[in-house]
């Protein structure tokens, strides 16, 4: 290509910037590092054992129990998305002492109660996914979802474009849940 057909490009290119088209723009920038690495952290580095050595604030933790801990999901699929976690590095829930198995079902109705009292949630989704088969984004780790919901939550997004808005930023959001995790009632 020579110097003149590369001019004419960059014009071409530079014409298009802002010409209206029926689409509607995200931009989540926050994402692009889940883009560029995928779900699978390094074989070495677990999320799950890293975020309890850190600030709650940094790893978006709301609650710490005696065997287990709340955070926020770090990419969720509703505002509130929270993620009930073992501190020990186990991948199944037949993995779990009865101890654990008895906080991850405590904090989890709990983590129910503080979502309804904070965001008014009219229902949940609740699950693990144990394996990679099954799909776990954090395979080696047990972790437990708690995913609220409202009436008509669901729109076009997730089901055309595999889009989800998110009300509020993730600080805010643990902010508050961590406030109310005091006081559910």
């Amino acid at each position: 290509m020579n110097s003149s057909e590369e001019s004419r490009n960059l014009e071409d290119a530079a014409a298009l910037q802002g010409v209206p088209d029926s689409f509607q723009r995200l931009w989540t920038p926050h994402r692009l590092i889940y883009i560029q690495t995928g779900t699978q952290p390094k074989q070495d580095e677990c999320p799950f054992c890293i975020g309890p050595t850190l600030s709650d604030e940094h790893s978006l933790i709301v609650h710490r129990g005696e065997t287990c801990f709340v955070l926020l999901n770090l990419y969720p699929y509703n505002s509130g998305h929270l993620l009930v976690v073992p501190y020990r590095h186990i991948p199944n829930y037949t993995d779990a002492s009865v101890a654990e198995v008895a906080e991850y079902g405590a904090l989890t109705q709990k983590a129910m109660r503080v979502l309804k009292k904070t965001s008014g949630a009219h229902g949940f989704n609740i699950g693990m996914n144990q394996g990679e088969v099954a799909g776990a984004g954090i395979a080696g780790h047990l972790h437990q979802h708690i995913v609220p919901r409202w009436s008509n939550d669901s729109n076009f997004f997730p089901i055309i474009a595999q889009t989800k808005a998110l009300p509020k930023l993730l600080g805010e959001v643990r902010t508050e849940i961590a406030k109310a995790w005091l006081d559910p009632e």
